[in-house]
């Protein structure tokens, strides 16, 4: 067993990835007794990131490096499939049913885990591993003064008055089937006046600002009691179950099967309530993720004798 000194060497990538081109600069850093594992561009997919570095590096004797700046899920397949990453930290049950796998969506959350982990076998050769523990959703966001003005409480309330409101969304959710702009106005019947794409990282600070009116951002944000915004709820449940978890190589697997036992650990650790916390820590007091996911770890004692 080995107790880390350090969580992970951190890359700051921001590269646009060519299918089957490999990530510039991983080559020199890549040997057998170093794990790369992808993060992503939010806060919560660099703790994550980062959380499951630590767990690798204490329960193994591998080295670890984290990949971050990875701005889509389809990036994050992509490294896995060229083999720049052998673990993806951050993956979304909702995301990856309908954009990598391109299936429909599924609103039970058992019968979404099912099919990922099964498909995700058959396809490609990686396992999925249990929740965290929270579903990070799709929630729209306004400030309360928004609120108050229009009286919204859920995103029904939005339907009269949508036609007045510009909206910041995730770049990637215009154009998503199934569960992405056109199938939202199909479901809730309304269009917004004008609708704007953005990296998912800027729409908290765009709404907070009065340059939206508003966003939609995700349910664990940090920001999202930093700013004070009001969530609008679901009430039609169209937005799918996205429970997260982390995904990782078969082959890995079966080199290292102290991996599978160390994130297994993980199982159910980070309810929706710690995971807004982790994040505020970086987004409100501007702590690095890697410092926050290490003092979560400290203090869980990396989960010992779960």
């Amino acid at each position: 067993m080995k107790k880390t000194s350090k969580l992970a060497l951190l890359f700051s990538l921001s590269v646009a990835l060519l299918s089957g081109c490999s990530f510039p600069g991983l080559a020199s850093t890549s040997d057998e007794n170093t794990v790369a594992i992808t993060g992503g561009i939010t806060s919560e997919a660099q703790i994550l990131g980062a959380v499951v570095a630590g767990m690798v590096e204490h329960y193994t004797d591998k080295n670890t490096t984290v990949i971050n700046n990875l701005a889509t899920t389809t990036i994050n397949h992509q490294a896995m499939m060229n083999g720049d990453a052998s673990i993806s930290a951050a993956r979304y049950t909702g995301t990856d049913l309908t954009t990598t796998l391109g299936l429909e969506p599924e609103s039970d959350p058992q019968a979404a885990f099912d099919k990922v982990k099964s498909e995700f076998e058959q396809r490609y050769q990686q396992t999925w591993f249990p929740s965290y523990g929270f579903d990070n959703t799709y929630v729209f966001l306004v400030r309360k003064d928004t609120a108050e003005k229009y009286g919204l409480e859920k995103v029904s309330d939005l339907k009269d008055v949508a036609d007045q409101l510009v909206a910041g969304v995730d770049t990637a959710w215009i154009t998503r089937v199934g569960d992405g702009y056109d199938g939202f106005q199909k479901a809730y019947g309304f269009s917004f006046q004008n609708i704007l794409p953005m990296q998912i990282g800027l729409v908290y600070d765009a709404v907070d600002n009065g340059k939206m009116d508003i966003v939609l951002g995700y349910s664990t944000d940090g920001r999202i009691g930093s700013y004070d915004l009001v969530m609008l709820e679901d009430d039609l449940n169209f937005f799918p179950p996205y429970d997260a978890a982390p995904i990782v190589d078969d082959k890995l697997l079966k080199e290292t099967p102290e991996i599978g036992d160390a994130l297994n650990k993980l199982a159910g650790k980070i309810d929706t309530e710690k995971m807004q916390e982790l994040n505020y820590q970086v987004d409100n007091d501007l702590l690095e993720p890697t410092v926050v996911a290490e003092r979560f770890l400290e203090e869980n004692n990396y989960f010992e004798g779960e």
